[in-house]
């Protein structure tokens, strides 16, 4: 949604859903590990057989490298972090080796020309490979997050992104959950106690790209228009789910390929949800992992859904996947390749208005940021915003620049010719000097390597959109009501009419009446929601309208609408509870956490369902829920009473997750109200009674100077 500078910000949950909008990546850094290894060195083939440990949260395994040596070097080096290593064998004969609990350096057996390394490892990684859920109750999941210098605390591999590696992953886990790994499915061996599957890659990718999932997932397939295989992949509890949030995906597959002019160099592509994943996504060669949170059935579809993100991770298996960046200054051929082919997927789907809005959103993010981020795209210290959405601000550019068909021509012949490599900046730029005369230099210092954001430049690009010079007129403009009543009217692109039920907010409600209501008339879920937001005094005359809110295709807006006719209206507030008990939401329960704290609130609501209301507060703050559940339900549950016991255990438990943003907000609501003396009392009582993790955890943050 638009015009963010109108948003209403009052409601916590509601401020949660639209960062998930928002949120992309996390940036990271590419470092060459070894000292121009890769020069000497060419890792070709890895064969890895690997047996996870769920119970044990570990994993081993047997692997196999192919490598060969084209000059004369002392030490081969592969990251392997806090693993242990026997039957090391190079060539068919045992050799020394040294483990520094980083590197696993190699330094007899090999030869100049190919050479054959086998060993055995075991780790118990505290990063990357994650084990969640409990496999006992069907909810336990095992998967990676390699972005970055991280694959090598799971798999003995290069964290160096310029040694690219064919990796052929087999895995050997239960035989009733479903699990894969990078590449095609080639075979399976049904044994007594697991089932091992063998996925082979056919080309070579960087270790950081490397991936596994298990889980009780559930399977859908389909093909698309070039004969790739798609495997779309839920929790079995979520298959009627798979539409809503797999929406566009072959059409999306279809149109990038076109758009980009390179077919899809992978054989397969699957994407799979799991619990409590570090950020909206990642593009692992031939399967996509993303977060949960954009599992969502045809009502959450209208208030966050999987499309940009979607679109974004696809396009990364050209862009990022099949070409790969140099090092970090040269990320945005990545993250802005990536981000604009999915606002190019998404203007396919949505049109030109759709498309242009965004681009919009983009360039006033960027330019609000501009006044404090003085770090060019070029930098491998840059921020997101600038690799993400400038980089995509500076291809959309150069595109209009040169013409679509020069632009898919450069990209074309860019992605021909290092297909399968590491390049910079200039590799490309280069091919598009080539193919359209363009003055790369003056773009690269302009749009790369200077800070800030050229929004007058910007604003030029933006009104060849009709929409756009409209929505810039109007901001501009004073009209009166009548008009803005017309406008609503009209088929004016929905950000529009969004501005102007904001801009109206302050107008006394016999004026402004006539604005709400044909707001509501247009039947647009966006525009609709724009009235319950900015409507949060809701007068007796316009009370029925507003209560049809309820029944809107968003959760986001019933949510909205709910808390506001609670407080406004107290004789009614049993009507509103009984009417939406059945609501739960999206994933992170935002819905009904609201519910069950709004009857906890309401005087006529009997004590047994405030109890029951509130041992499911609880119960949501668990482990047994992901953290954004357990986030938000603390959050409440912290408001209500932050002095019980239990809600005093589950704060101190939250701080012990793997997802840094749940264990800060956790560490720092336990400092904060530690300084209180009587909380102090109460945890130092609990350290005394509790089991010894409990109190150990408890005298941990007591003890803190």
């Amino acid at each position: 949604m638009k015009n963010r500078e109108f948003e209403n910000v009052y409601i916590r949950t509601l401020l949660n859903s639209i960062k998930m909008f928002r949120i992309l990546l996390a940036l990271f850094f590419i470092n060459v590990s070894f000292a121009q290894q890769t020069d000497k060195v060419d890792f070709i083939k890895c064969y890895a057989y690997l047996s996870p440990n769920a119970s044990e949260k570990s994993i081993f395994g047997k692997v196999t490298y192919e490598f060969k040596v084209k000059k004369a070097i002392d030490t081969i080096k592969i990251d392997a972090k806090n693993m242990e290593f026997s039957e090391v064998i190079i060539n068919g004969k045992s050799v020394k080796f040294k483990n520094s609990g980083k590197i696993l350096d190699l330094f007899e057996g090999f030869k100049k020309g190919k050479n054959k390394l086998t060993f055995r490892y075991s780790a118990k990684p505290k990063q990357t490979l994650y084990f969640t859920g409990d496999f006992s109750n069907g909810t336990g999941q095992i998967w990676t997050q390699g972005q970055g210098r991280y694959t090598s605390h799971w798999l003995p591999s290069f964290d160096d992104v310029n040694e690219k590696v064919i990796f052929n992953i087999s895995i050997a886990f239960k035989e009733n959950l479903e699990f894969f790994s990078n590449g095609n499915f080639k075979s399976s061996i049904l044994t007594e106690t697991a089932n091992l599957k063998y996925f082979q890659m056919q080309k070579p990718m960087s270790s950081y790209l490397v991936m596994l999932a298990i889980g009780n997932f559930d399977k859908q397939t389909t093909i698309t228009k070039s004969g790739t295989p798609l495997e779309f992949y839920l929790d079995k509890k979520d298959v009627s789910k798979f539409e809503p949030t797999f929406r566009y995906s072959k059409e999306m597959f279809d149109y990038l390929e076109q758009e980009i002019g390179v077919q899809y160099p992978w054989g397969i592509y699957r994407q799979v949800p799991v619990r409590d994943f570090l950020y909206a996504g990642m593009e692992n060669t031939t399967s996509t992992i993303f977060a949960q949170d954009f599992v969502v059935d045809s009502i959450g579809f209208y208030d966050r859904n999987y499309i940009n993100v979607n679109a974004h991770e696809l396009a990364h298996q050209w862009f990022g996947d099949l070409i790969t960046a140099q090092s970090g200054k040269h990320h945005w051929l990545q993250e802005g390749f990536a981000t604009y082919y999915a606002l190019l997927a998404e203007r396919h789907i949505f049109g030109d208005d759709y498309f242009y809005d965004e681009l919009n959103d983009y360039a006033e993010q960027l330019n609000r940021a501009s006044k404090t981020d003085t770090i060019p795209v070029m930098n491998e210290k840059a921020s997101t915003l600038s690799f993400y959405k400038k980089g995509a601000w500076a291809l959309h550019v150069m595109r209009e620049d040169i013409g679509a068909k020069n632009f898919q021509k450069a990209v074309k012949k860019y992605l021909k010719k290092y297909q399968y490599k590491n390049v910079n900046t200039d590799d490309f730029l280069k091919i598009v000097k080539q193919v359209s005369g363009y003055d790369v230099e003056n773009f690269k210092k302009v749009w790369l390597e200077k800070a800030g954001f050229e929004m007058e430049i910007a604003q030029k690009y933006l009104t060849k959109n009709k929409f756009i010079q409209d929505y810039f007129a109007l901001k501009k403009s004073k009209k009166s009501l009548g008009e803005l009543t017309d406008i609503l009217k009209s088929e004016a692109y929905h950000p529009i009419k969004q501005y102007i039920v904001y801009q109206t907010r302050n107008v006394p409600l016999e004026e402004r009446k006539v604005i709400l209501e044909t707001a509501l008339a247009t039947n647009d879920i966006l525009v609709r929601r724009a009235v319950a937001e900015s409507t949060p005094v809701i007068p007796e005359a316009f009370k029925s309208q507003y209560e049809t809110l309820l029944n809107d295709n968003s959760y986001q807006t019933k949510e909205i609408a709910l808390t506001n006719l609670w407080k406004n209206f107290t004789d009614d507030r049993l009507r509103y509870l009984e009417q939406t008990k059945e609501i739960v939401g999206n994933n992170d329960k935002s819905f009904r956490l609201t519910w069950l704290a709004l009857a906890m609130n309401t005087e006529n609501l009997p004590e047994q369902v405030k109890a029951t209301s509130y041992n499911q507060l609880l119960d949501f703050a668990s482990e047994n829920y992901e953290s954004s559940v357990r986030q938000n339900a603390l959050e409440l549950l912290l408001e209500m009473n932050s002095n019980n016991e239990k809600v005093i255990e589950l704060l101190f438990k939250s701080t012990l997750h793997y997802k840094w943003q749940f264990t800060k907000f956790g560490r720092d609501n336990v400092r904060r109200l530690l300084k209180n003396q009587e909380y102090r009392l109460i945890v130092e009582k609990l350290a005394t009674a509790s089991n010894d993790s409990m109190k150990e955890l408890y005298l941990k943050f007591l003890n803190e100077k």
